[in-house]
């Protein structure tokens, strides 16, 4: 049955998802803060809002009557699906996913304090003063990231005490809203880290793809490979808690799962409720089904069937820097 989505951010990650629904017959509207995004370029309707105003939400969410609301992105007013939920609708994977991963204090008290799950030793601060406290607690080098940010934004390493103040004007600049709280990490010398795609269905059992091996530079995504080639335990421990904590959230969907890897230990790192950016090494088709195909499925409750390794794959993120003042420049071939 042809159900109607409401998609919540048509990044490029977005107009995947809104490609993998087209192919199983469904009706997409694709929401952005701005025109032409390009999910907007292949979805049936679009909507230009203010994500961040609860009010447009609730405009569009009125106007529609979606089956679904999909959020992509983080940038949204998301205290609103605990609203849309009680009034039935569908948020995916659920307004609990949705709100406690956008915030790195709820979703790291869930993990460590509630479900036990190993983590670096971290500690929260909202003064200068606290974030001296808390490298004193976690030493050099650490790691000081916003309680509210994305793609790495407001992210730095303390190596040394010249470093805190920088680190908390940087932080509390890259900072969504206006939060003004950090969480500073006590840095794990890793081996490697990875991105575990964690797929929960409505119906049926909890599955895993291949572990995704990935790079990143000040918290930017920068390439991926799949598989990673890891030790089984390790893999079994990245399992178990990826379950734990995608359960505790609930829901159906995709979930990219991130953990850093030791020798002797495997640590939860953080995770979206939504396909990831180092999941794009999917789309070469590593895999029987895509990370996109898989969280549509999820989604509609329709079968996954067993996730294949078909081969190995890689893939790079180009980071356009500027946007260009001028049209592109045709030659040799003719301009219709």
């Amino acid at each position: 049955m042809r159900k109607k989505i409401l998609l919540l951010g048509s990044g490029e990650l977005g107009k995947e998802f809104v490609i993998a629904c087209q192919r199983l017959g469904q009706y997409v509207i694709a929401v952005d803060s701005y025109p032409g995004a390009p999910a907007m370029q292949v979805a049936h309707e679009n909507e230009v809002i203010n994500m961040l105003d609860g009010n447009e939400l609730d405009r569009i969410v009125e106007k529609h009557q979606p089956d679904f609301i999909v959020p992509e992105i983080e940038a949204i007013r998301t205290e609103r699906f605990y609203n849309y939920e009680s009034d039935g609708y569908h948020v995916v994977p659920s307004a609990k996913a949705a709100n406690y991963t956008m915030n790195r204090k709820a979703i790291r008290d869930l993990a460590a304090d509630d479900l036990g799950l190993r983590t670096a030793p971290f500690r929260y601060a909202k003064s200068v003063e606290d974030l001296e406290n808390g490298v004193a607690y976690c030493g050099y080098p650490c790691v000081v990231k916003p309680l509210m940010s994305s793609s790495g934004k407001g992210q730095s390493v303390i190596k040394s005490e010249e470093d805190i103040e920088h680190a908390w004007n940087y932080a509390v600049e890259g900072s969504r809203g206006d939060l003004q709280e950090v969480i500073v990490e006590g840095f794990i010398d890793f081996d490697y880290e990875i991105t575990l795609l964690t797929v929960t269905q409505h119906n049926g059992k909890t599955l895993f793809c291949p572990p995704i091996g990935h790079r990143q530079e000040r918290g930017d995504y920068q390439e991926s490979w799949q598989p990673m080639p890891m030790d089984p335990v390790r893999l079994q421990e990245a399992e178990e808690m990826a379950d734990k904590v995608t359960k505790a959230l609930g829901g159906a969907g995709i979930w990219g799962v991130e953990f850093f890897i030791t020798k002797d230990a495997t640590y939860f790192s953080e995770l979206s409720p939504r396909p990831h950016d180092t999941g794009m090494v999917t789309l070469a088709k590593t895999q029987n089904l895509n990370e996109f195909e898989l969280h549509a499925r999820a989604i509609l409750g329709i079968p996954i069937p067993e996730i294949i390794l078909l081969k190995n794959g890689a893939s790079a993120v180009v980071l356009a820097k500027d946007e260009s003042p001028s049209d592109p420049v045709f030659v040799g071939v003719q301009k219709y």
